[in-house]
């Protein structure tokens, strides 16, 4: 369904500031995105990578772990066919678990959506869910 009100929006990109950014490139890749881009030095790198389907992730160096996470950012979404094979190839390539995947009815409405989602949490703490529509009625 294309909007109506701006015409041509869609997903570009979501962006996380990391700890590593060569740690980060390497864990995505392992998870089958690919390295687009990079530009800067230091802690002033960027790095882009592609889902696989047009859509980008951005990777800024210059993060820590003693700085906190914003409250409105809660976790990076990544849609998949296959939940736990994702799950277990993220903890393979040395993702932390944080909850293993499993099947959630939600009382949603007007449509009643069913999801099959996991957790596993990066190399610079963030948290990523694999997640699949199982059922939209």
């Amino acid at each position: 369904m294309a909007n109506e009100i701006i015409k041509g929006m869609g997903f570009h990109h979501s962006a996380l500031k990391v700890r590593d950014l060569d740690e980060a490139i390497a864990f995505y890749e392992k998870l089958g995105m690919k390295f687009y881009t990079s530009w800067g030095e230091g802690n002033g790198r960027i790095a882009m990578m592609d889902f696989g389907d047009g859509g980008i992730l951005e990777l800024f160096a210059g993060g820590n772990d003693n700085e906190t996470v914003d409250a409105k950012y809660i976790h990076l979404a990544l849609r998949v066919d296959d939940v736990d094979e994702a799950y277990g190839i993220a903890l393979k390539a040395g993702a932390k678990p944080k909850s293993e995947p499993r099947v959630v009815p939600l009382d949603s409405k007007p449509v009643k959506l069913t999801l099959n989602c996991g957790f596993v949490f990066g190399p610079s703490g963030e948290e990523v869910e694999f997640f699949r529509v199982v059922s939209a009625e």
